[in-house]
Formats: structure tokens, sequence, C-alpha cells
């Protein structure tokens, strides 16, 4: 889908507060109402594929947050997803190349917890290969496409 400027205002809108009111993406785009109701309505689904809310997990006692590059035997890969897919502490999960099969991104209350899980995650789908990489501090998340072009 080719995007006209228009489109990308409402998209950095969105981007920077998808709870805003039609009325005040209007104003700040200087886009009719029902245009913006228009435009949103073919991009939901499309372009727009969730509407979410960064959450600051610290702050909910979620202290560890850890990215893990995995990689599993091709007969275990399946089964892996779907642990991953499903797993109440997994916020994300990405395939990705060179030399792992997914990079998942863990929320846990403590280290211990994140540890834990890739001790199961080792006996579960072995022999796995992992790296880990613990987050210490968010600099900058989430800010693609919510400033002006």
């Amino acid at each position: 889908m080719k995007l006209n400027k228009r489109d990308m205002l409402l998209i950095r809108c969105l981007r920077t507060n998808a709870r805003a009111t039609l009325t005040e993406i209007s104003k700040e785009t200087k886009i009719p109402i029902s245009t913006l109701f228009d435009k949103l309505k073919i991009q939901q689904g499309a372009i727009i594929a969730k509407h979410t809310s960064l959450i600051n997990f610290n702050e909910i006692g979620y202290h560890a947050r850890v990215q893990i590059f995995l990689k599993t035997p091709v007969e275990l890969r399946e089964h892996l997803r779907s642990y991953l897919k499903h797993h109440e502490h997994i916020n994300s999960v990405f395939k990705i190349t060179n030399g792992f099969d997914f990079l998942v991104d863990g929320i846990f209350s403590q280290v211990q917890d994140a540890e834990k899980f890739i001790v199961d995650l080792e006996s579960r789908f072995s022999p796995l290969t992992y790296t880990t990489h613990y987050v210490v501090e968010d600099i900058k998340r989430e800010e693609f496409l919510n400033k002006a072009f």
C-alpha cells in the first residue's frame, strides 16, 4: 500500500498517542475528521496491526528483561515456536537469521526466574544453543515513524 503525506501524518499521530481522538488528530494534522475516519478504516488490520500500550515493567514488579537468541534442531523448531508463543513471560518472539532461529523478549520478576526459564528450555528442547542479553535500560523504544518528517 502506497502512503501519501496525509497517511503518514495520521500514522505519526497514532504512534505518538494512539488514544488521541479524531478531533485532536484533525486539529493537529488539518485533515477533516471524516477523512481520518475513512483512512483509519482502511488502515486497520493492514497497516495498523494492533493498538497497545507500552508498559514500564519495573513499576509493576518485573525487574528482569532478557533478550534470548535461540537455535534448536529443525525437528524441534515448531514445538519451540509454539511453546514460546504461549508462554506467559514471553513478550515477543521473532524468527531471525544469522545462526539463530528465534529472538525472544522475556519479562520476569527477577533474574533468577529468567535463568530458571532458560534451564527449562534446555531440558525441553535439547540440544539448544542460546545466548542471553539482559536489558539494563530502555534508551529508545517504539519511536520509528512518530516524529515529523
